[in-house]
C-alpha cells in the first residue's frame, strides 16, 4: 500500500491537472485545422519526447533491431496488428477531440471526453468481464449527465450538437485504444510502445491532411502559441508529472483527479475565450463527473476485494494470445543455485485470478498508457557494469526493466 502523498507529490499532480487542462483551450483559441493541430502536437511530441525514451531504452531497442524478440515471426503478426488499429484509434481519438473544442463549448468537450473510462468498463463488459452494479449505477450517471447537460444542443442543433458527438466519439476511440493497447503490449516496454504509437499516429494523421488538402504550414501568431503550448504544457510537463505522480501515488486516484480537468479547463476557456458555461449545463456536467468517478473506484476496490479474498488451489492456464515461453534449461551440476534460477513469467500470470486481466489503467488523450501489466517474454542479459549479485537477483531485476 503506497503511502500519503508527499507535498512533492501533491505539487506533481497538480502541475499534471493543470497542464493536461490546457489542451482544449488552446486547440480552441488557434485558427488552424485541428487535423492539422493534431499532426503536429504528434510530430512536435515525438520529435522531443521520442529521441529521449528510445534512449532510454536504448538496449530494448536494439533488440527489436536485430529481431532477437522475434517481432516479425508468425506468433508476433497478431500483437502488430493490434499495435497499428491502437494507434488508428490514436489518431481518430486526437482528430475527434480537437475537433470538437471548435464546435462546442470548452466545458462540454472535456466533460464528454472525460467518460472515456464508462466506454472502457462496457468494452470490457462486452468481453465479458463481470461488472459491478457499483459500476453500471454510475454508467446511468455518466448517460444522464450527457443527455442533461447536452439538452440545450440537442434543442438548437448545429454545430454545437455536432461538437457534442464528436466529443463523445473521441472518448470511445481513447477507450478502444486503450483496450486494443492490451492486445499488442505482449513484448514491448510502455515507452518503446508509447513512442512507437505515437509516430504511426502522427504519419495516419499526416496522411489525412495531405489527402483533405490541409494546409501544415503558414499559421498565424496565435496558432503558433496554441502549438507551443500543447508541446510545453501538456505534452512534456503534463506527461512528465503524470509519470512521476504515478510513482508515488495509485493510478486509480491519478483516474479521479484527472476528472478536474473540466472545470480547470472551462475556467481557462472563460479567461482566455470568454466562453461562459451556462447554468443549465452545470448540473449535468457534475452528473458526469460523479459517476466517471464511481466507474473508476468501483474497479479499484473489485480488485482489493479479490486480492484480500483470494484462496486459489491451481494455476490458471497461461492464455493462448500471449507469446509462446521457451522452456527453461536445467541448471549445471556442481554450481551454486542462482547460477540455474530463472523466473518463470507464469509466476505473474498466476498471480490474477480469472476474474482479473492484464490490463492498461490509465491514459490521458492518447499520450501514452501508464502503470500497466503486461506479459514478457523472458531473456537473458550480460551482467551490467556495477551490479553484483547472484544471478537469480539479476534476472529479476532484467525481467522487471
Amino acid at each position: 500500500m503506497k503511502s500519503r502523498p508527499d507535498p512533492l507529490s501533491i505539487a506533481a499532480m497538480a502541475v499534471t491537472v493543470l497542464s493536461i487542462s490546457a489542451t482544449a483551450p488552446l486547440t480552441a483559441a488557434a485558427s488552424a485545422s485541428p487535423l492539422a493541430m493534431a499532426f503536429w502536437r504528434n510530430c512536435l511530441g515525438f520529435a522531443v519526447l521520442g529521441p529521449f525514451l528510445l534512449i532510454l531504452r536504448r538496449r530494448e531497442v536494439v533488440r527489436v533491431a536485430r529481431g532477437e524478440r522475434g517481432i516479425l515471426r508468425r506468433e508476433q503478426w497478431r500483437p502488430l496488428v493490434f499495435g497499428f488499429l491502437a494507434a488508428t484509434s490514436l489518431a481518430l481519438h486526437f482528430a475527434a477531440f480537437m475537433t470538437s473544442t471548435r464546435l462546442t463549448s470548452v466545458a462540454m468537450s472535456t466533460a464528454l471526453v472525460a467518460t472515456q473510462p464508462v466506454w472502457q468498463a462496457l468494452i470490457a463488459a462486452g468481453q465479458g468481464v463481470s461488472t459491478s452494479r457499483r459500476t453500471w449505477t454510475g454508467l446511468a450517471l455518466s448517460v444522464v449527465g450527457a443527455a442533461a447537460a447536452g439538452g440545450l444542443d440537442i434543442k438548437s442543433g448545429g454545430t454545437a450538437l455536432l461538437g457534442d458527438l464528436l466529443a463523445v466519439v473521441g472518448a470511445i476511440a481513447q477507450a478502444g485504444y486503450t483496450a486494443l493497447s492490451e492486445r499488442s503490449r505482449a513484448d514491448v516496454s510502455t515507452p518503446l510502445y508509447s513512442t512507437v504509437t505515437s509516430l504511426v499516429c502522427g504519419l495516419e494523421l499526416l496522411a489525412v491532411c495531405w489527402l483533405a488538402h490541409i494546409p501544415l504550414t503558414g499559421f498565424d501568431r496565435t496558432t503558433q502559441l496554441s502549438l507551443l503550448g500543447l508541446l510545453i504544457l501538456p505534452q512534456i510537463l503534463g506527461l512528465g508529472s503524470l509519470n512521476f505522480a504515478l510513482g508515488r501515488t495509485s493510478a486509480t486516484t491519478m483516474s479521479v483527479l484527472l476528472l478536474l480537468e473540466t472545470p480547470v479547463a472551462a475556467l481557462t476557456a472563460w479567461w482566455l475565450l470568454g466562453q461562459h458555461i451556462k447554468a443549465a449545463t452545470m448540473p449535468g456536467l457534475l452528473l458526469i463527473i460523479i459517476g466517471v468517478t464511481v466507474v473508476v473506484t468501483s474497479g479499484s476496490g473489485e480488485q482489493a476485494a479479490a486480492q484480500q479474498g483470494r484462496h486459489r488451489k491451481e494455476i490458471p492456464p497461461y492464455p493462448a494470445y500471449a507469446p509462446y515461453t521457451p522452456q527453461l534449461p536445467p541448471a549445471p551440476e556442481r554450481l551454486p543455485f542462482w547460477h540455474g534460477a530463472k523466473r518463470d513469467p507464469r509466476l505473474d500470470w498466476a498471480s490474477y485470478t480469472r476474474d482479473d486481466s492484464p490490463t492498461v489503467r490509465l491514459t490521458y488523450h492518447g499520450a501514452g498508457a501508464f502503470d500497466t501489466v503486461s506479459l514478457r517474454r523472458p531473456h537473458v542479459e550480460e551482467e551490467e557494469p556495477g551490479f553484483d549479485g547472484p544471478a537469480e537477483a539479476l534476472a529479476d531485476h532484467n525481467w522487471r526493466r
